[in-house]
């Protein structure tokens, strides 16, 4: 059977047992003897174990189930949980997670056996005497398989004739038939992948002539634990068994050679006919109960089934979502905005055509215009619809941070907690997958630069433990994230001397940056505050990562900070990247659009109000001082409002900071659908994107937080 078709599935679940693996490590880390932990622990191991098995990574098999028995040791109660074998089963989940990384990259697990973890796995085993449960299960399965001779369920098959006719002319053509009986360990969860992984060892040598239970049981999962086949094959027996033998979770194989009188002999009395029948009727109706698994939860063969039948109540109650949710890939989801894009381009050129036939002098056709305002209506319900189809808690961005602020703990030596609030605000997919990396230099940052010794924290009246913290809210159109902490905050004097020694500016110029300005410089390329580079910091790279990858998204990062309280980063991201809702304007005889979520409010100012301030134009708005920015100078247009008595202000805001606009001519409020300019045009910040507008003209979208 070919497993390839499933390694989506299965980096995706590996994925989520990955990190129910990290969360409730954490948990039983704090609480050592949370029993919901453990058996959370263990379900998602050994369903870990078992998708590795099924895909024939054996590496990643051994690891988890070296890792499986340590939890299983742990949940059976013959293990004590301590803080150094968290320590341990981090680093073989770190390893798990790396042989998850390289099957993503390659679609192999690589040659790295990992075995300095697994000894220590199996050190924590053997060295605690009162924890030998994992070596009494293999003693009991040595036990069972000692047994199985007497279970040579494949003596019961009953051949049909034309089956008989092949084996005998098989043997008669000097080829061997053999008969076999595999038992499956109990409890396993993927007992159709496991059958079919053994049906393709045995078809590596030979042909199956017959199986019992018939291929179409084992994939509906009707059986027990054993399954008997009659295979011809020109190999030895023992060369077969032992490829069967090598497919996990197999407890057992007892086969034997045939010959034609054997063959002809095969045949079962009616009692055991009988008993056969309704035990797989008994199964069927088992079987038969719960819904089908969703495609989602099938890495191989229906295996989602099997967990079903085992925790029937537990599976109903704990899941109750899998009937409701699918996985789609995000690529037919940009499709599908692509298409939307295009239809909200299609409505803009027929209100555009639309109001040239009326301005033309036509008269006003009422059908059309009922047309067009429905048009309207549905490509409006279609992009709202799209886009919640895109949208995803940013949870799944943020959950792995508690396991590495863990870590940063010990490396560190500080005391600290993260707290995490608003994880199930929702943002775009794209942008929640790339939001991560960002999030994770500021944790770091916080960790590292932010908060301080415990001692300098005792000295200074604060708590030993250090507080950080990530807040996730919606804003309008945007959503904030805060990253902060309640440590030493930053110290400008200190940044303002460091700009001195490392050349960025003069004395004289540092010493005339504002505040922010100062702080700002953390932001550039290079600029670090680092002592000595470390693993964690010093070598310049951070925050200006954090800021580009930020821009990249259409959003903006700020800080807040007062020296020996603490720093927030105030991150603003939009909630859409495709659809935007915009005002057109006009500028030196172009038009441009303008993202109507930024906008504060547009004014109409006599020219005489502009005043110069420290040789920048600035004007007065009810009792603010507000910046201007002629947008003619910055797009090198010539401005076509020159000479005019007043001018046109659209004020725009970025954070708590607000600035003027100087357009020539405004046009009004549109939809529009953002295009990238592409990887090989290199434009300014301040243009963003453009944008076909109704009569087929192109728009630039002008980026105002780029112009602050």
């Amino acid at each position: 059977m070919d497993v390839s078709q499933y390694l989506g599935i299965f980096l995706d679940e590996s994925s989520e047992h990955i990190q129910t693996l990290s969360d409730q490590l954490m948990v039983l880390e704090q609480e050592p003897e949370n029993e919901d932990a453990i058996n959370e622990i263990f379900r998602a191991a050994h369903s870990l174990k078992g998708m590795a098995g099924t895909m024939g990574y054996k590496r990643l098999q051994r690891l988890t189930h070296d890792t499986e028995n340590v939890f299983s040791a742990v949940r059976g109660g013959q293990m004590k949980v301590t803080s150094d074998l968290i320590d341990v089963l981090f680093q073989a989940l770190d390893a798990i997670q790396g042989y998850v990384d390289t099957i993503r990259d390659t679609q192999d697990e690589g040659d790295d056996d990992n075995d300095a973890i697994i000894e220590q796995l199996n050190k924590y085993l053997s060295g605690d005497s009162s924890a030998p449960a994992p070596k009494k299960e293999e003693t009991k399965v040595e036990s069972s398989q000692s047994g199985s001779d007497d279970k040579a369920l494949y003596k019961k098959i009953k051949f049909e004739d034309a089956q008989m006719d092949v084996m005998k002319d098989a043997i008669s053509g000097g080829n061997h038939v053999y008969g076999f009986t595999v038992t499956i360990q109990q409890g396993c969860l993927l007992k159709a992948a496991r059958a079919f992984l053994v049906f393709k060892a045995v078809e590596d040598f030979g042909e199956i002539v017959v199986s019992n239970p018939s291929s179409q049981d084992i994939e509906d999962e009707k059986f027990e634990n054993a399954f008997s086949v009659f295979a011809i094959s020109s190999e030895p027996i023992d060369k077969i068994m032992t490829a069967m033998k090598a497919v996990s979770e197999i407890e057992d194989v007892i086969g034997e050679e045939y010959n034609d009188q054997m063959i002809e002999s095969n045949q079962p009395d009616d009692d055991i006919a009988s008993e056969t029948h309704e035990q797989a009727e008994a199964e069927a109706q088992t079987q038969a109960a719960p819904e089908p698994p969703a495609a989602e939860e099938q890495p191989a063969a229906a295996a989602a089934p099997a967990a079903k039948k085992q925790t029937p109540a537990k599976k109903a109650a704990g899941k109750p979502i899998t009937s409701r949710t699918i996985r789609v890939d995000i690529e037919k989801l940009d499709v599908l905005m692509n298409l939307v894009s295009e239809l909200i381009i299609a409505k803009n050129s027929l209100v555009s055509a639309a109001n040239a036939s009326n301005l033309n002098g036509a008269s006003e056709n009422v059908a059309v215009n009922e047309h067009i305002e429905y048009l309207e209506s549905v490509t409006t319900s279609l992009h709202e619809s799209v886009m919640k189809v895109r949208m995803v808690p940013i949870e799944s961005a943020v959950q792995k941070f508690p396991r590495m602020i863990r870590d940063l703990e010990k490396k560190l030596g500080k005391k600290m907690q993260l707290t995490i609030t608003g994880e199930e605000t929702e943002l775009d997919r794209t942008v929640v997958d790339q939001i991560g990396d960002p999030l994770m230099h500021l944790l770091r940052n916080s960790a590292d630069h932010g908060l301080e010794m415990p001692d300098v924290r005792a000295q200074r009246g604060k708590p030993e433990t250090g507080s950080i913290f990530l807040n996730a809210y919606q804003d309008g159109n945007n959503v904030i994230i805060e990253v902060g902490d309640d440590g030493n905050g930053i110290d400008v004097e200190a940044v303002r001397q460091k700009i001195i020694d490392r050349n960025y500016a003069s004395e004289e110029m540092a010493a005339q940056m504002t505040e922010k300005e100062v702080i700002n410089v953390l932001f550039d390329p290079g600029f670090s505050m680092a002592k000595k580079v470390t693993d964690l910091s010093g070598r310049g790279v951070g925050l200006d990562v954090v800021k580009s990858n930020i821009e990249q998204l259409g959003g903006d990062v700020e800080i807040k900070t007062k020296l020996g309280e603490g720093s927030t980063f105030i991150i603003r991201l939009p909630l859409t990247l495709a659809i935007i809702q915009a005002l057109m304007v006009i500028i030196g005889g172009e038009k441009y659009a303008i993202a109507l979520g930024n906008i504060q409010t547009i004014e109409d100012i006599p020219v005489s109000d502009v005043s110069l301030v420290e040789n920048k134009e600035v004007i007065q708005l009810r009792g603010s001082v507000i910046p201007i920015i002629r947008l003619s100078e910055m797009l090198d247009a010539e401005s076509t409002s020159e000479g005019n008595s007043n001018i046109t202000i659209v004020v725009v805001k970025k954070g708590d900071s607000l600035a003027g606009l100087v357009v020539d001519e405004l046009m009004g409020q549109q939809e529009i659908v953002i295009k990238s300019l592409g990887k090989y045009i290199n434009t300014s910040k301040i243009i963003s994107g453009a944008t076909i507008l109704g009569d087929g003209e192109v728009a630039l979208i002008l980026d105002s937080n780029a112009l602050f």
